[in-house]
C-alpha cells in the first residue's frame, strides 16, 4: 500500500492543531491534523458553517483543552477523536475526515 506523508508525529503539539496546506492538490480546502498523545486525526480545513476554513491567521488554528478544534470564524467546538461538533452554530454536524495511518513517527494518507 503507498501512502503520502502527511507530516511527523512531532510536527503537531499535543492537544494541538496543524495546518496541511501542502496537500491542497488532493483537498482544495487544505487538511489539519489533530493530535492526543500518540493519536493523530485528520480533516479536511472546513467548517460544515457556511464551508469556511477553521482558522483565521494562515496555519494558526485554536485548540481548547488538548482535545477539541475551535472554528475561529464563529467558535464552534469540534472533538478532536470524531471531528464532532460539540458546541456552536453548527451543534452536531461534523468535520470531514480523511483516513491516516501512523507508520513509525510519520502521518501517512493512503492513495
Amino acid at each position: 500500500m503507498t501512502g503520502i506523508t502527511l507530516c511527523r508525529l512531532e510536527d503537531i503539539a499535543d492537544g494541538g492543531a496543524l495546518g496541511l496546506p501542502g496537500h491542497q492538490q488532493l483537498y482544495t480546502s487544505g487538511l489539519v491534523a489533530v493530535r492526543q498523545g500518540r493519536d493523530v486525526w485528520v480533516y479536511i480545513n472546513r467548517c460544515p458553517h457556511f464551508s469556511v476554513p477553521l482558522n483565521y491567521h494562515p496555519q494558526r488554528f485554536c485548540t481548547y483543552q488538548g482535545s477539541l478544534l475551535m472554528c475561529a470564524h464563529h467558535s464552534a467546538m469540534f472533538r478532536f477523536k470524531d471531528g464532532a461538533c460539540i458546541d456552536g452554530p453548527c451543534k452536531g454536524a461534523h468535520l470531514e475526515p480523511v483516513v491516516v495511518r501512523r507508520v513509525g513517527d510519520r502521518v501517512v494518507l493512503d492513495v
